[in-house]
């Protein structure tokens, strides 16, 4: 043991100095300072990489698809309509369709063709011309009332059809006439019924109300059916149907007949449509 002396402080040693931080005997162990724990780090530089080349595949796919396909949404026939039809909802459905270069003579379903008129007809599923479109008519519309029975259950709207008038109370010729004819005779020629009048030829069907559809159902003993004519005819038509019943023909075709389809042959005579009997 060695004691040194240095001002007034008495420092004494024994033996060798214990090491830095080492333990006595009897002491406790010293655990290590816990770690502190940091929250994941979503924004790092790999997942935003990946983020970007996910969203760059499909925006340059989408393009490759859009360019891929050049087919067009236009307007289609949804049924017959008759030339002179004034298009409503309804009438018409979008189809995608691949034109080429003819895409500009048809009219695309991002264009407005409601409220338009027909100047020809169109067939059920054709594509709508521009060309037919018109935007005014010199066309009127009429509402004509007529009995359930005379209604054909297959009558709809952008049909074409003839309107007859059936006068109850004819000029019918007394039965001692000679002038009416002897059912039992082939010889002769057949006379002109007085109760039948043709009124409208070829009108187009606008509007139908009145008509309930199904087995069960119980439908109003008058159908009012709207049809187009020609302002200049509109009271000549009024005129002749004035406290007559009225019967409907529903033509085949959405077509308009020529002049040369209305003129009698030779070798066939006109015939007289006779309208359908009225049923209960």
């Amino acid at each position: 043991m060695t004691a040194s002396c240095q001002g007034d402080e008495v420092v004494g040693s024994s033996g060798p100095a214990a090491p830095e931080g080492a333990t006595t005997a009897g002491s406790s162990m010293v655990s290590p300072a816990p770690r502190r724990l940091h929250a994941p780090r979503w924004l790092n530089f790999r997942l935003i990489a990946g983020v970007l080349l996910v969203l760059v595949s499909v925006i340059v796919g989408a393009r490759v698809v859009t360019a891929a396909d050049t087919s067009d949404l236009v307007w289609a026939a949804e049924q017959d309509l008759a030339a002179g039809t004034v298009l409503a909802d309804g009438d018409l459905r979008a189809v995608s369709v691949q034109l080429a270069d003819a895409g500009d003579a048809y009219l695309l379903s991002s264009a407005d063709p409601f409220g338009r008129v027909l100047r020809s007809p169109v067939g059920s599923g054709e594509l709508l011309p521009r060309s037919i479109l018109a935007e005014t008519s010199t066309l009127v519309d009429i509402a004509l009332p007529i009995a359930a029975g005379y209604v054909p259950p297959s009558l709809q709207r952008g049909q074409l059809i003839d309107v007859y008038a059936l006068d109850p109370n004819p000029n019918i010729t007394a039965p001692n006439d000679p002038s009416i004819p002897d059912p039992t005779d082939q010889t002769q020629e057949p006379a002109v019924s007085e109760v039948v009048t043709l009124v409208v030829e070829a009108a187009v069907v606008q509007l139908i109300t009145g008509r309930t559809d199904g087995a069960l159902s119980v439908g109003s003993s008058t159908i009012q059916v709207v049809i187009s004519v020609e302002a200049r005819q509109a009271p000549g038509v009024f005129a002749a149907i004035a406290g007559k019943e009225l019967a409907l023909a529903v033509r085949a075709s959405a077509s308009r007949p020529t002049e040369d389809d209305d003129r009698p042959t030779e070798s066939r005579a006109p015939s007289t449509s006779t309208p359908a009997t009225p049923t209960d």
